[in-house]
């Protein structure tokens, strides 16, 4: 079964509406065994495809697909400049991001879903197709920016803006670049860097974004989690082909500024949404240590007060939860 024959059926599915077998049939000149046939591969996609006895197929809910066109659109002036790229299925944004041509750079990927999605630490990032928000940037920098750890934090506070512009003001940050809604993971950041000392430095930037996984979809997820749709409640979220185009965007400006100024223009605005500050909490690793955490360091390390004095943790050395 070809990939473009399931997409077809898809886009007729798209509008959560109840279609009937019959008439989908006679829509792609197939008979109804052969339907059957074509949905099966969007049911292991993670596409939740309901099928109605005696009625027909609906989508759980329905689904809008990222259209380059529509990105492109709603781009800000300084990233129209940008190429970006959709695909239906990947193994991983950032994975075929790291292999392109950095000529091309600064350029943005987008997936439908992810076979190989990942998460920071090397876990593996839940990508069901449609539901969420899959996307990486690549960007060259001349050379290797000062204080260059901060950087994930400045591509937290980026994507926290992301998120303010689409409903969410109350968007925090966990150390060193988790975004939470009420105590539940959003979205999250995977950064790597390419590059030798006295070279340039090449950052592929991967984000995923909850927007509407079902608890279905999102079996495989081990940690608490919610979706934007969940956090806007009743109110409207944004289009998918919007925040996309608001992520490329934010990103764009954010590497820019960063190239120039560092961390500072980031600085406030991490603090204001620093979760962890001021909080008791634990990290987890091969000598557990309790304290209270208070910031950050000029490299972006996790300050925590503990008994025997004050300690700096870097990213990726531990896993840090709330106390």
């Amino acid at each position: 079964m070809s990939e473009a024959a399931s997409l077809q059926l898809l886009d007729a599915l798209a509008d959560g509406a109840l279609h009937s077998g019959e008439a989908l049939a006679q829509q792609f000149g197939i008979s109804r065994a052969a339907l059957a046939k074509r949905l099966s591969p969007l049911r292991d996609w993670g596409v939740e495809v309901i099928a109605v006895p005696g009625a027909g197929y609906r989508l759980a809910t329905p689904l809008e697909r990222l259209d380059v066109s529509r990105i492109r659109e709603a781009l800000t002036p300084e990233a129209r400049a940008v190429p970006i790229d959709v695909l239906a299925r990947t193994d991983s944004t950032n994975t075929q991001l790291l292999a392109s041509e950095p000529a091309r750079d600064p350029q943005a990927l987008f997936a439908e879903s992810q076979t190989a999605g990942r998460g920071r630490r090397g876990r593996g990032w839940v990508s069901p197709f449609g539901s969420n928000l899959y996307g990486s940037l690549a960007f060259t920098f001349p050379a290797w920016p000062a204080r260059f750890t901060t950087l994930p934090l400045a591509v937290a506070v980026a994507v926290a803006r992301v998120l303010d512009a689409a409903g969410l003001p109350q968007v925090g940050i966990k150390w060193p670049n988790d975004l939470l809604v009420e105590g539940r993971k959003l979205a999250g950041i995977l950064i790597e860097p390419r590059g030798e000392a006295g070279g340039p430095c090449r950052v592929v930037v991967g984000v995923g974004i909850n927007l509407a996984m079902s608890a279905t979809q999102a079996g495989a997820v081990t940690q608490p989690w919610i979706s934007l749709a969940e956090a806007l409640g009743e109110r409207a979220p944004p289009s998918h082909n919007v925040l996309a185009a608001a992520l490329v965007s934010e990103l764009h400006g954010a590497l820019g500024h960063f190239a120039q100024h560092g961390f500072a223009p980031f600085a406030a605005e991490w603090k204001r949404r620093d979760l962890l500050a001021g909080q008791a909490i634990r990290v987890e690793g091969a000598t557990p240590l309790h304290g209270i955490a208070c910031g950050v360091d000029a490299d972006g390390g996790l300050l925590i007060q503990t008994e025997t004095g004050r300690q700096v943790i870097h990213a990726g050395d531990v896993s840090v939860r709330r106390a």
